[in-house]
């Protein structure tokens, strides 16, 4: 980056999103934090926004940053929308907590959001402070940036600011803000909000406006929404698909958290999977698993359908029904893809699901590490695995496996050694495990911001060995089994 790379407050900004009928928005002023300190910066975020990462450090920048002052041309609004929270219909809803910034037009990216997760109060805080966390703020950050070096569709994080403004939550915390990036964010929850509408024009504004900015070669169609609904349906399935396949589990899957987009968006009580449990479920509030590892790929079906009944008054039928199968056509066969890749597959085989789920039983059955056996698989000799075997409880089941897993490799024909590179460039040495954030998050919760910054560049290459990072990449510790997350932020 170059020193005439613009600040923060230079960014060419469009305000796109006020195109949309003034139902959708109101205009909020975000309110100020004490005492801001930059705690981590995405220098990736910042080269993607065409920023030099150094000059958020500046005055300037932490004065927006913080809340303090709005640039002249920024015009910051609050969203309103609908959800179906845990399968409940909540039309109170809207940003509580946070407040689209501007909408800047990049060279690298195109229009991207700028967002300010923990900016005050809003028309839609309900009985909320508007406030985040520290806590939330540094978890939201790692994961979306460890996300996006996974090669997984997520939204993006520029910055966490910490302050000395006192946030209570079930203690007394500190007060942090995020700045959240994103190409658009429109959730399934404004479409929601359009079809209960009383204004009917709402929804057809609304499809319109994400056509002409998101899939500009829908807009004005004769099919655009049918096609629009279609885009978004195979969207999704990507990222879920994509979710499955590394063992991420996002924790709260209501409609107003699912983007448009097909990004993983709004991360509470998220969890990479250590032990493999497809019932795990990382938030503790689910007391019914309804979020739970196993169930993702069905609840995006569900919020699909929820998402169809709301395109209903401007879409055929027919073609709802076509989107909701291409859902599961994609996700089918996208799964099947990135699976077959963890394992080291390039070719299709008939066989192909019963290996990949047969594994998948074998991790659930001998309580194996998910990303650790994938890893320990893409280094090894597929005839030489008794470092794996050594940690099975069921000796038997092992070798069974590994008799099915090693006449199917014999029907590849790649090399051993780019199989193995394939393999390596598929299965992270380093993943955003829990303990690993709860580590750094303590460290800054006392103001060290090291550990914190130390973590995020070992999650920018998540593939590739670092030296001196064997402790990112070693299995969790006994302890990290009971930790809880909850959607407090």
């Amino acid at each position: 980056m170059t020193d005439t790379a613009p600040k923060l407050s230079q960014l060419k900004h469009e305000a796109c999103y006020q195109q949309l009928p003034k139902a959708f928005y109101a205009h909020v002023k975000p309110r100020a934090l004490d005492h801001p300190q930059l705690a981590v910066v995405s220098h990736a975020c910042a080269d993607m926004l065409g920023l030099g990462p150094d000059s958020l450090a500046e005055q300037d920048a932490l004065d927006i940053l913080s809340g303090k002052v709005i640039p002249s041309s920024w015009q910051p609004l609050a969203m309103k929308y609908f959800g179906h929270q845990f399968g409940y219909l909540n039309p109170d809803l809207g940003d509580g907590r946070g407040l689209l910034m501007a909408q800047v037009q990049t060279e690298k990216s195109g229009l991207l959001d700028l967002h300010l997760k923990g900016s005050g109060m809003t028309p839609f805080s309900r009985q909320g402070d508007g406030r985040a966390v520290l806590r939330s703020s540094i978890r939201e950050f790692l994961c979306s940036e460890a996300l996006y070096a996974l090669g997984i569709p997520t939204t993006r994080a520029l910055c966490v600011v910490a302050s000395d403004t006192p946030v209570r939550r079930e203690t007394m915390e500190k007060g942090a803000t995020l700045l959240r990036v994103a190409r658009s964010h429109i959730r399934f929850g404004h479409f929601e909000f359009a079809y209960h509408s009383s204004d009917k024009t709402l929804l057809q504004s609304l499809c319109d406006h994400v056509a002409q900015l998101h899939f500009p070669c829908l807009a004005k169609t004769t099919h655009q929404n049918a096609e629009l609904f279609i885009q978004v349906c195979k969207a999704t399935a990507r990222m879920i698909a994509a979710w499955q396949c590394i063992g991420f589990a996002h924790g709260v899957m209501n409609t107003d958290n699912m983007s448009i987009l097909g990004e993983t968006f709004d991360f509470g009580p998220f969890g990479f999977m250590d032990r493999f449990d497809a019932g795990y479920v990382c938030n503790h509030s689910d007391h019914q698993g309804r979020y739970a590892f196993d169930r993702q790929p069905a609840i995006g079906h569900w919020n699909l359908s929820v998402l169809a009944q709301a395109f209903s008054p401007v879409t055929e039928s027919d073609a709802l029904k076509a989107g909701i199968q291409a859902y599961s056509e994609t996700f089918n066969a996208e799964f099947m893809r990135g699976m077959r890749a963890k394992l080291g597959l390039e070719t299709m085989q008939e066989d192909d699901q019963s290996l990949v789920f047969s594994s998948l039983q074998l991790l659930q059955d001998n309580r194996l590490d998910y990303p650790w056996f994938f890893r320990q698989l893409s280094e090894a000799n597929a005839y030489n695995l008794d470092h794996i075997r050594d940690h099975c409880l069921n000796l038997e089941q092992f070798d069974a496996w590994q008799e099915s897993y090693t006449q199917r490799l014999q029907q590849e024909n790649s090399a051993t050694q780019a199989r193995k590179a394939h393999m390596q460039a598929t299965n992270p040495k380093y993943i955003l495990r829990n303990h690993l954030a709860q580590e750094a998050i303590e460290a800054a919760e006392q103001g060290d911001f090291a550990p914190l910054r130390r973590l995020h560049i070992v999650l920018q290459h998540p593939f590739s060995h670092q030296e001196g990072c064997e402790d990112y990449a070693a299995l969790p510790p006994q302890w990290a089994e009971g930790l809880e997350i909850s959607c407090s932020s």
